[in-house]
Parts: C-alpha cells; structure tokens; sequence
C-alpha cells in the first residue's frame, strides 16, 4: 500500500474523531479511542490546548470588572479557533492552529 494511499485512509477513518477533539472536553476522546491514529491524536493534541486555555480563562470571570471582559476575550477566540479546527479535520487537513500547535507537539501520550 503506497504511503499516501495509506495516510488518507487514516485521514478517512480518524476524521469524525478529529473534528470532535476540537470540542470542550470531548478533546479527550480522540486521544483515547483513536490513540493509534495520528490524524486524530493531532487534532485532539490541539482540542485539548484549547480546553486547557478555556478553563484558564474561565478563572478570569472571578476577577470583577475586567475579568468578565478578559473572560469573553478568550471565549471568543477559543470559539473562533476551534470552529477553525473543527472544518480543517472536516476536510482532512493538518490544521497549525497559531501557538497552540506548536504546544499541542510538546504534549507526549
């Protein structure tokens, strides 16, 4: 089996995980259930990054005045990104979200 032929057989299969990883919590079920297929783990490598930032943010919403803008802020940009993401796995693509991939390489399974 040639090596492309192979990878989007793996794009094909690990796709409706890739998109899932993206999100909230559900960023944990690629890295679980599909743990063998590399298109999924990488996808779900950057969900959970952007989980990770969301429930950062969140604890900006306990700081009066500015933290409720804070928290938006990064609502929108985390909602922003993962929807990103959700249609580059829709489309088989190897998405580098900007800073959170290169994190999401550091995180070791």
């Amino acid at each position: 089996m040639p090596d492309n032929i192979a990878q989007e057989s793996e794009i094909k299969d690990g796709k409706v995980f890739a998109m899932v990883g993206y999100w909230v919590f559900l960023c944990i079920l690629p890295l679980i259930l599909k743990k063998d297929n590399r298109f999924a783990v990488y996808h779900g490598k950057q969900g959970l990054i952007l989980f990770i930032f969301l429930a950062g943010g969140f604890l900006f919403n306990i700081i009066p005045g500015l933290g409720n803008v804070a928290y938006r802020a990064v609502l929108f940009l985390y909602l922003s990104l993962s929807l990103w993401g959700t249609v580059q796995a829709l489309g088989g693509h190897y998405a580098r979200l900007p800073v959170v991939s290169q994190l999401a390489q550091k995180i070791i399974l």
